[in-house]
């Protein structure tokens, strides 16, 4: 088995191999943006599944913004991770001030990314919720309170590493986990990929915009194109 992936591409179709048995299920898989959509593009397109985000923003520490004090996600949803903010001092006030940014930018990624587009309805489907790594679980723990709400049938968390601790935790909050990597330190997300770029918004306009579910209109429109 792989010890790291090239891209998040690579990484995406390696988790699609495992989820296959899905297939068929009314599935949608659900990006956690930026980094997820790459990702979940390859495992929406393997499983013949439609693609969409779920905006969640995690809350750093102030004066140590990759360190995650909790998260926010579409919906008010806010969990705060109370070992951290103990351990760092973090005040009522910084906390206040941080979802306030981060909701704000919350709803700029839903103007964005959805054009007016309404949230699809995860009730009684297959939700697969996908990041391209996971290191404190603060920001899938916000993604999963959101789905959560909405009964769906089977919930399933996948990416392509995790620090293994969290990992553990997490498995208690979903149906089914899937994860290639579980190293015992993660320490950075970025250190598992040989290419790690930092993703635009323009980057999940365009993955969104491409097919994940092939018909019949689907292959004429490409075979058209390529002509």
């Amino acid at each position: 088995m792989a010890s790291r992936f090239k891209d998040r591409t690579e990484a995406g179709r390696a988790l699609a191999e495992r989820l296959r048995h899905l297939a068929g299920h009314d599935v949608i898989v659900l990006a956690l943006p930026r980094g997820g959509l790459p990702v979940a593009y390859e495992i929406a397109r393997a499983l013949q599944a439609p693609l969409d985000v779920l905006n969640v923003r995690k809350l750093g520490v102030p004066w140590q913004e990759e360190l995650a004090m909790g998260a926010v996600a579409t919906g008010g949803v806010r969990v705060l991770n109370d070992d951290v903010i103990r351990s760092t001092g973090v005040t009522t006030a910084d906390i206040d001030a941080a979802v306030a940014t981060q909701r704000a930018e919350i709803e700029r990624r839903e103007r964005l990314y959805r054009g007016g587009r309404p949230a699809p309805d995860l009730r009684d489907r297959t939700v697969v919720v996908v990041d391209d790594g996971i290191a404190t679980g603060a920001t899938v723990r916000a993604a999963l309170a959101v789905i959560r709400a909405q009964h769906p049938r089977k919930l399933v968390l996948a990416t392509p590493v995790a620090q293994a601790s969290v990992a553990a935790s997490l498995a208690h909050d979903v149906d089914e986990l899937v994860c290639a990597l579980l190293p015992a330190e993660l320490y950075a997300i970025g250190l598992w990929y040989d290419q790690f770029p930092q993703l635009t918004d323009e980057d999940v306009q365009q993955i969104l915009a491409r097919p994940t579910v092939v018909t019949a209109t689907t292959e004429a429109a490409t075979t058209t194109g390529s002509a």
